[in-house]
């Protein structure tokens, strides 16, 4: 019989073995800090400032992009909304997981972007975002910002949201 998996990805490194990579965050950031650092340091030192810039800006968004991407694991995020979101109160009963699945990966992905901010600082932010992403929800904000904030409480351990709400 096959052993059912209860603990969570441990998202390996491919090379070295150890927890926590994060492949496409230090993918995506790298390539956007080179390109930057490429454009900066060619207008500061030409050639010379557009390899050193490229080089620090690839290391600089790498690591920018890895910190981003350890915030919440969305694989995990993911599994545990569609698990329990028919229980939040928000959800009218019989609506699909599908309805609420943007709201609550806007909410899961902000602590990532906007981890500074608490979320009434955060949430305008997370509201152009949810617009800018151009969801395929029928859900406007004050629905969808419901989900968006449950799921960025998970992840901040809001105690106090949490006693208002759950």
């Amino acid at each position: 019989m096959d052993e059912k998996r209860t603990q969570p990805d441990a998202n390996r490194d491919p090379l070295t073995g150890q927890p926590g990579a994060h492949p496409i965050g230090v993918g995506l950031g790298s390539a956007s800090g080179g390109s930057i650092g490429a454009v900066v340091g060619a207008i500061a030192g030409g050639p010379v400032g557009t390899a050193i810039g490229a080089t620090i800006g690839g290391v600089a968004g790498g690591l920018t992009g890895k910190g981003l991407a350890e915030v919440a694991n969305p694989t995990v995020e993911d599994t545990y909304w569609r698990e329990n979101y028919a229980s939040r109160p928000y959800v009218k009963p019989g609506t699909r997981y599908e309805t609420y699945q943007a709201a609550y990966r806007v909410g899961w992905e902000g602590p990532g972007r906007y981890g500074e901010l608490n979320w009434e600082k955060a949430e305008p932010r997370l509201r152009e975002d949810w617009h800018r992403a151009g969801s395929e929800s029928r859900l406007d904000w004050d629905k969808a910002s419901l989900a968006a904030r449950d799921a960025w409480s998970r992840l901040r351990d809001d105690a106090d949201y949490r006693k208002e709400n759950i």
